[in-house]
């Protein structure tokens, strides 16, 4: 029954359809796979084991009537704990929500559900979602798979791990600076950061905000398309909603790239990559130019870009956070403090000023892409680090001076507001997983599952068990 738990989670779908085997059978495998691995690795902290075989008993009674709920009919899945879970404790990995229990679903959660996934629990993810390292002081730290002495990356980190471990057939996250995308590469999985309004985000204290957006992750691209076609597509509560149906993303996806123009990536503005990060999204040029692809070395003009991303992220931090910040004194980790400190002490022209900006960057990536189809480049400037280190200090004798500088490979793309997917490139010599980006069109996230997948049939790096 192991075997279940490394099925594509398409695969195991039909699988469930056929009755060739059942929702209770799938449950419990993962379950037991759950039960070995996550004691070391901590990635599902809010374990609901007799919910998810009561919801599997009730599949398989409406199965057996030759009823299925929707596509993900029995499929095993987890939430981040950024998300709402009515009746399951949701801490969103801070103290001072340690023991809160949500009266209702967040808008992916609902429609998960709805599809007939089969919740088993929540993910771990740091404080707020803050930080591409997962931590918190409710429940530690969440391991890698493939060497627990390392960091899993953040925020989406426990899903990433409950996937690559085989925990859950697909899982959610969320995305402001690369936390979809960052684990994904870290644990070598698939994450994608969807534009905005693809996934509509409800509830949310910034309906019109659009640098932070819900999206899926899988362990395969063509997975990743199943969830994507589920959580996507128009909802009122939303304000910034795309009127577009998520069935868009349910078709099989061709794998022929022939004829599709690629930027390679060259200096991304100057910012520091560990040597190891750089050689293996490199060697992956030769798969999209052996499958047809005419690939250039060229990139956008990203000035700016961090300038308007830190503002608006601050901005956004102390909207969020100011309010907790002054009635629980001393609760939020430093980072975050700091973050929304600056955030209080923005003015009215520097938001206007990082506003403009990044308009003028969108612009500047909407012309560049009259000429490409995709832009690739590294998902992470280096290598998974150890778990104990809180964040990159340093990259090739580079100083950064911040908890998110190390990110900018994710960020400016963020900044941007095209959707981008990291899919692996390959492992390290010490056999970390390293990811490579594919940035497409501006809400073209159809094409760019068609190139993304295109290029993972290619490549065919391996997927490891545990």
């Amino acid at each position: 029954m192991s075997e279940l738990c490394y099925l594509g989670a398409r695969k195991l779908a039909a699988l469930l359809r056929q009755r060739s085997v059942s929702a209770v059978e799938v449950t419990a495998a993962h379950l037991d796979q759950v039960a070995r691995l996550n004691p070391s690795l901590n990635a599902i902290v809010t374990i609901t084991p007799a919910q998810a075989l009561e919801r599997a008993m009730k599949l398989d009674r409406l199965a057996g009537c030759g009823e299925f709920q929707g596509p993900l009919h029995g499929l095993p899945v987890a939430h981040k704990d950024l998300f709402d879970t009515r009746g399951v404790r949701t801490t969103y990995g801070s103290l001072i929500y340690e023991h809160y229990t949500p009266e209702a679903d967040a808008l992916v959660v609902e429609r998960m559900e709805a599809a007939g996934a089969i919740s088993l629990g929540k993910t771990n993810t740091p404080e707020f979602g803050a930080g591409s390292q997962t931590f918190n002081e409710i429940f530690g730290a969440t391991r890698n798979p493939h060497d627990p002495s390392k960091t899993c990356g953040g925020s989406s980190g426990g899903s990433a791990v409950a996937l690559a471990g085989g925990m859950v057939a697909l899982a959610n996250g969320s995305d402001l600076g690369g936390s979809l995308r960052n684990p994904a590469s870290f644990c070598g999985v698939v994450g994608m950061r969807p534009a905005a309004g693809r996934v509509p985000k409800w509830p949310s204290s910034a309906g019109w905000f659009s640098l932070d957006v819900d999206g899926p992750m899988a362990r395969s691209v063509d997975d990743l398309a199943l969830l994507l076609s589920v959580i996507a597509g128009p909802d009122k509560r939303s304000p910034i909603a795309l009127t577009e149906s998520g069935d868009i993303f349910a078709a099989s996806l061709p794998s022929d790239l022939r004829g599709v123009r690629v930027a390679w990536f060259q200096e991304l503005a100057g910012m520091p990559f560990e040597p190891e990060v750089r050689r293996i999204v490199d060697s992956q040029r030769k798969t999209f130019e052996a499958i047809g692809c005419v690939v250039e070395s060229a990139e956008p003009d990203f000035l700016h870009a961090d300038e308007s991303f830190r503002t608006l992220r601050a901005w956004y931090s102390a909207l969020n956070h100011s309010g907790r910040m002054a009635q629980y004194p001393g609760m939020l980790k430093a980072t975050l403090a700091r973050e929304v400190e600056q955030g209080m002490s923005l003015g009215g022209a520097e938001i206007a000023r990082a506003e403009k900006l990044r308009t003028e960057l969108y612009h500047r990536m909407r012309a560049f892409f009259d000429r490409y189809d995709a832009f690739v480049l590294p998902t992470v400037q280096v290598l998974p680090f150890p778990v104990e280190q809180p964040y990159v200090n340093e990259i090739n004798g580079v100083a950064l001076e911040s908890y998110i500088d190390w990110m900018r490979s994710c960020y400016f793309i963020s900044a941007t507001g095209h959707p981008a997917i990291s899919v692996p490139a390959g492992y390290s010599e010490d056999g970390l997983p390293v990811g490579l980006q594919i940035v497409g069109r501006h809400q073209g996230e159809r094409r760019l599952l068609e190139i993304a997948y295109g290029y993972e049939q290619a490549a065919g790096v391996a997927q490891r068990r545990f």
